[in-house]
């Protein structure tokens, strides 16, 4: 058996005015989604637990398996893991995105983008450098990553502080937002003097004179120590790969023990790779038994309020992912089951992640049901199973015939 699961980071959405009362996802054209959830059982499942802030982190370790309120230890560990840092076991890790802020005047300073205009990993890289060359020492380093996302790692530093996730405060003054906490005044401190650093930097002078938004600040959150998991296969007795553009994604990947698959071109925005994300998980099927597909473009979509942007992500996924792996493994193996599901609404209206269930079909290859039915939010309301726990549903997803 060959097992496959497609997470289309926050699809789930809202009913929308635009929409005449519809969501995204109700409004998208998927036949091939809507195919899975029509020869599936379909249902909804809560990956946020109470309490929990709907992260993707907490959102894909419950769908993983791993029950967050015995693994998780914050974002910013999984991300450096991914990046092949080495935490001490006194390390702390953040989450460090390079923003664009909107000084109106020194009392007064909004979240204009949480990702700097998309920036570019080359242009992110140099900013990164040169923030570390600034406020880096022997208790702190900045290390750069991919787009807008980055860490900084603190030495014997604090966790126990509270922060924002800067696409949570989109438009919103700072001020009410920054860290608070032991020891917050210097990860304070660290924001404000990155606006000094990077307000004139040639990099970012460019950018604006191309008529794009600046990185003109770093924001620092997520922060957490190094979680220790059991591997997958010790779980589950299956040997995996993992394929996505994003950190946070691979880092949980890398602590189960799976492949982490680099597709070329793959970018965690509306222009990633899609053809080459089906291809190589269905190439990478032949080696291992179980393969998980991240696809972070409806996510982006969402954050940045664009409900047009969001449909042609979902519709690229459909006609381009879930199109060929439904094709490829129906000629290249004679039994397999899909996992389709977001890990957390990304509602357009609101920009930010929300912990409401979302819907989730399992698609095995034995035996098809037959219920016409579109794959939406609508199945929360009619659902054929409901999981309460997010983390219970990869033991029927594997273990359970449909």
């Amino acid at each position: 058996m060959k097992y496959i699961v497609i997470v289309p980071d926050g699809a789930a959405d809202y009913p929308l005015e635009e929409l005449g009362g519809l969501t995204p996802l109700q409004v998208a054209k998927t036949p091939n989604m809507d195919f899975l959830s029509s020869k599936g059982i379909a249902g909804y499942v809560k990956n946020i637990p109470q309490g929990f802030s709907p992260g993707s982190d907490v959102a894909n370790l419950s769908i993983l398996g791993y029950d967050p309120r015995v693994y998780y230890t914050g974002r910013a560990p999984l991300e450096a893991v991914s990046m092949g840092l080495n935490l001490s076991k006194d390390d702390v890790a953040y989450r460090c995105n390079l923003v664009t802020l909107k000084i109106l005047d020194k009392k007064r300073i909004l979240m204009e983008d949480y990702s700097a205009g998309h920036i570019t990993s080359e242009e992110a890289k140099i900013l990164i450098e040169e923030v570390n060359s600034k406020l880096g020492n022997d208790q702190l380093k900045f290390y750069p990553g991919i787009s807008y996302r980055h860490i900084m790692l603190w030495k014997g530093g604090s966790e126990d502080v509270e922060c924002t996730p800067p696409h949570d405060i989109t438009g919103k003054e700072i001020s009410m937002y920054l860290p608070i906490g032991k020891n917050s005044q210097i990860l304070t401190e660290l924001i404000f003097k990155s606006i000094d650093i990077l307000k004139d930097h040639p990099v970012n002078k460019k950018r604006i004179s191309e008529g794009k938004k600046p990185a003109n600040s770093i924001w620092l959150w997520g922060q957490g120590k190094t979680p220790s998991l059991p591997t997958f296969k010790e779980k589950y007795g299956v040997s995996g790969a993992l394929i996505s553009a994003v950190d946070l994604t691979k880092g949980l990947g890398i602590l189960a023990g799976f492949h982490i698959i680099n597709v070329p071109g793959a970018t965690g925005w509306i222009d990633t790779n899609y053809a080459g994300k089906a291809e190589y998980a269905l190439n990478a099927l032949e080696r291992v038994d179980f393969v998980y597909i991240h696809i972070e473009a409806p996510d982006e979509a969402g954050h940045q309020g664009d409900y047009k942007l969001k449909i042609k992500a979902l519709e690229d996924i459909d006609s381009i992912v879930v199109k060929r792996i439904l094709d490829g493994a129906s000629k290249r193996f004679k039994e397999f089951k899909i996992l389709l599901l977001p890990d957390h609404p990304t509602p357009v209206k609101v920009k930010t992640h929300t912990a409401e269930p979302v819907p989730f079909v399992i698609y095995d290859s034995r035996k098809e049901y037959s219920k016409n039915r579109k794959f939406s939010e609508e199945i929360i309301t009619s659902p054929d199973i409901q999981i309460e726990e997010g983390f219970k549903l990869m033991d029927l997803f594997i273990y359970k015939d449909a």
